[in-house]
């Protein structure tokens, strides 16, 4: 082979391994740019799935809130209205008894009806709750004692109120009654001769917290 052959072929042969070694340079270098690229887009992803969570996190929890919010203040409001049914009621008691002494006649009525509601032995009498707390069930009859609606709480505990037919009593037996979450107590203390509180409370649990509402008034002797 001719000197000039040689130097052609080694020429030829040096060209085209200078061209397939540009061309694995130029894939290797496409293949690192699809490779930044391709975490670059996952990041961006992560990012972008960060903050859509916050973004939708931050109104689903105030709406949850609120919905608790609205929950505990008809709790509250239902809590209220039955510790100030009780003291309706321990007011009632004390005017049935007035009434009765008024119709009956005699004299010091008026001295003679406030002991019979403290003291006396009647139903009408609210005795048992001045030393222990009674529950009350307005769906039996007005009164203390067994079988009425105000009645000593059994051992530590009260029974819960059931609501049914629109009426929170603590008969569980009523068709279509269902059991709510409130237990109500009713309690007179001896302020002097003339003057009783009534001490009406009603106590809940709301996720596991418990709450409760008192409702505090004065009953005193007609003159």
């Amino acid at each position: 082979m001719s000197m000039k052959n040689l130097i052609v072929r080694r020429g030829f042969t040096t060209k085209r391994v200078r061209q397939m070694r540009n061309s694995v340079f130029s894939f290797a270098n496409e293949r690192r740019e699809q490779t930044r690229l391709c975490g670059f887009t996952l990041i961006e992803a992560m990012v972008a799935i960060t903050i859509v969570t916050l973004a939708v996190t931050g109104p689903l929890f105030t709406a949850s809130r609120a919905i608790v919010a609205a929950q505990m203040a008809r709790q509250k409001l239902t809590a209220s209205y039955l510790a100030q049914e009780g003291i309706e009621y321990a007011r009632a008691m004390r005017d049935n008894e007035y009434l009765a002494a008024y119709q009956a006649g005699g004299t010091n009525i008026s001295t003679a009806a406030w002991t019979d509601f403290l003291t006396g032995s009647s139903a009408g009498s609210i005795t048992q709750c001045r030393t222990t707390a009674c529950t009350l069930d307005p769906a039996r009859s007005m009164g203390s004692g067994s079988g009425f609606a105000l009645q000593p709480c059994s051992g530590a505990s009260c029974a819960p109120l059931y609501l049914a037919n629109g009426i929170y009593t603590e008969q569980s037996g009523i068709a279509g009654s269902v059991q709510t979450p409130y237990t109500r107590t009713i309690q007179a203390i001896d302020v002097s001769a003339s003057d009783v509180r009534i001490v009406s409370t009603v106590s809940w649990s709301f996720h596991s917290v418990p709450y409760s509402v008192t409702v505090n008034d004065h009953l005193m002797p007609w003159q």
